[in-house]
């Protein structure tokens, strides 16, 4: 009892936070389902009412027109226009529920899908980079649009059921009160049975969002443009596409199993409510026979009886689908209600301006990884100095930047800018200062324009700040070749698109890091790995040439970009293993020497 109280009154409270979410969305559809609703809960009582009347005004007219030759016709017509009007107007009301369901359908799913949205840009890259919260973020955006108005029409629907039931009583109660016991039992079983499986269905939706989520991806490989000349090249589309049928075939076989059992126990329990009407049934035609009630009651009751019992199934099946429909609006709020941490920054200027970069005995570790990232790192970077990291994959290199542009926050250790801890300074004052370009930066579907300007989006649109950047980046020749220019829609994926070379994006995503004006941090990872060296050697040329009293941190596996660094660190396991310029780590013949020369050798 106390499981079943407390799922009740979880039930009600996500219907209120339902309510309130579509009372927030639009006031007005609101208020109008609210009355069309009521309008439908009660013009069924008085139809069938009506319809009473209307038999019994036949009979009597048949009985004076047995005895008298003529009856007045005007008692049984004002009746059959009173019920035509009802009808109507019950048509009306039901018209007007679906009208306003769809115009709500569109907003709600709108603002849901916003509010999920808006949620995801106030987390962790680390939230994001865990597959139990990355399960979570899938399962509320993939019935966003539906799900909560869902709960609301139940909701509603329920109201206007027991408004129905309620109306349909005051008349039933004049018959029995005991035909009002055997219409809700008979509803009963098939509310338990669907309120059951309703629970496990919501169960097995989100015990195998991984593997919906892997078909999902399976399906992108097998579509998308960035992958599907590998997947070609390597015949590996056969192996993906059995993944995939092994994958469905699992899932089918558990809604197979879920489906069989609901609507087979369905099918059985649904025949004692059949039974309890055909008793009911038997109750009035008896009664009817015996000359206890009118033929005008008996067709009255009936029809009171039909519809109350699916009236009051629609109502407990309602309530069933409130449950699941408010275990996934739980699981919403749940997702909404993940702890962000709070941006306590608020300097806009460090401490010691001009002190620039520092990192102290800074350690970072991965959720659930065995040993750390980093560990124990410590640098000094000042304006006008270049930087460069060097090391194998997976030491660390690209953490030491996410740590820099705080998408991590360091587990030991600080680091300073300008004197200043980077958790105290306000984040878009710290982001207006950072231009950056990742080895898996973004090629975004939109103009050339628009990829470049994406750099600084307080200058999105300014053309001539395009076109700056596009000279710095060494993109604007083959910008200005191009048949639009930097109108020119970029990819495959809308109509008029133009696909660029590897290194021409490279030179788009190069130029979108000097939107950034007054960036005095600029951070490359691998700026230059799809170039040729021609034009990777005058892209260094140039850049130095631009970066003049800046702070430069490069990362590049190629030793002819790092070398002209005035201070290179080598990176080992998360660990810096050794530190200085270039001839000074040839000279001392470490790890830095054996990497220059091993890929020098690949040059002679």
């Amino acid at each position: 009892m106390p499981a079943a109280l407390s799922r009740f009154t979880s039930l009600l409270d996500q219907a209120r936070r339902a309510l309130l979410l579509v009372w927030g969305t639009s006031r007005g559809l609101f208020l109008g389902l609210v009355l069309a609703t009521l309008i439908a809960g009660v013009l069924p009582a008085l139809a069938a009412w009506l319809g009473q009347r209307i038999v019994d005004a036949v009979v009597t007219a048949m009985q004076l027109h047995a005895q008298q030759g003529s009856a007045p016709l005007w008692p049984v017509v004002r009746y059959v226009l009173f019920e035509a009007g009802v009808l109507a107007l019950l048509s009306g009301a039901q018209r007007a529920l679906s009208v306003q369901q769809s115009l709500l359908r569109v907003q709600l799913g709108q603002k849901v899908n916003t509010m999920i949205l808006e949620k995801a840009q106030t987390l962790s890259l680390v939230q994001f980079e865990n597959s139990e919260f990355y399960d979570k973020l899938v399962r509320v955006r993939r019935e966003a649009s539906t799900r909560p108005l869902a709960l609301v029409m139940k909701s509603l629907g329920l109201i206007q059921n027991l408004i129905v039931l309620i109306s349909f009583g005051v008349l039933l109660v004049h018959f029995s009160p005991w035909a009002l016991v055997l219409l809700v039992v008979g509803a009963l079983p098939v509310f338990f049975a669907e309120a059951h499986f309703s629970g496990d269905a919501f169960r097995l939706f989100t015990r195998r969002a991984p593997e919906s989520r892997q078909q999902n991806y399976i399906e992108t490989l097998l579509s998308h443009e960035g992958y599907i000349k590998e997947v070609k090249l390597f015949g590996f589309a056969p192996l993906l596409l059995k993944r995939y049928r092994e994958t469905f075939a699992r899932l089918y076989a558990e809604d197979r199993r879920l489906t069989l059992r609901r609507d087979g126990w369905g099918f059985v329990l649904g025949l004692l409510g059949t039974a309890a009407f055909y008793l009911a049934y038997a109750w009035v035609v008896v009664d009817t026979v015996h000359g206890n009630i009118s033929l005008g009651q008996m067709t009255m009751y009936l029809v009171l009886f039909k519809q109350g019992q699916s009236a009051v199934s629609s109502s407990l099946s309602a309530i069933s689908g409130l449950y699941e429909d408010g275990l996934y609006l739980s699981s919403l709020y749940e997702y909404l209600a993940e702890p962000v941490v709070a941006d306590a920054g608020h300097l806009t200027v460090g401490a010691v301006p001009g002190d620039g970069l520092r990192f102290e005995n800074v350690g970072f570790c991965y959720p659930g990884a065995s040993r750390a990232a980093l560990e124990g790192i410590d640098l000094h970077l000042v304006p006008g100095r270049s930087m460069a990291l060097v090391g194998e994959n997976g030491s660390g290199k690209t953490t030491m930047i996410k740590l820099l542009t705080r998408l991590y926050r360091p587990d030991q250790g600080r680091i300073l800018l300008d004197g200043s801890d980077l958790q105290t300074w306000e984040e878009d004052a710290l982001r207006r200062r950072i231009g950056v370009i990742f080895q898996d930066y973004i090629r975004y579907q939109f103009s050339v324009g628009e990829n470049i300007g994406v750099g600084d989006t307080l200058a999105f649109n300014d053309e001539q700040r395009w076109k700056e950047a596009a000279a710095e980046g060494m993109a604007a020749p083959f910008i200005e070749g191009l048949d639009r220019g930097y109108a020119t829609q970029l990819g495959r994926w809308f109509a008029g698109g133009q696909e660029l070379s590897g290194g021409q994006w490279q030179k788009i995503a190069l130029s979108r890091a000097y939107m950034r004006r007054n960036a005095d941090i600029l951070i490359l990872d691998e700026p230059t790995s799809a170039l040729d060296p021609a034009a990777e050697a005058a892209v260094f040329e140039h850049f130095s040439e631009h970066t003049e009293g800046r702070m430069t941190l490069l990362i590049s596996h190629r030793f002819s970009s790092v070398r002209n660094a005035d201070h290179i660190i080598v990176l080992d396991q998360g660990a810096i293993l050794e530190r200085g310029d270039h001839e000074s780590l040839v000279a001392a013949g470490g790890r830095y020497a054996q990497l220059f020369n091993l890929q020098a050798r690949g040059y002679r």
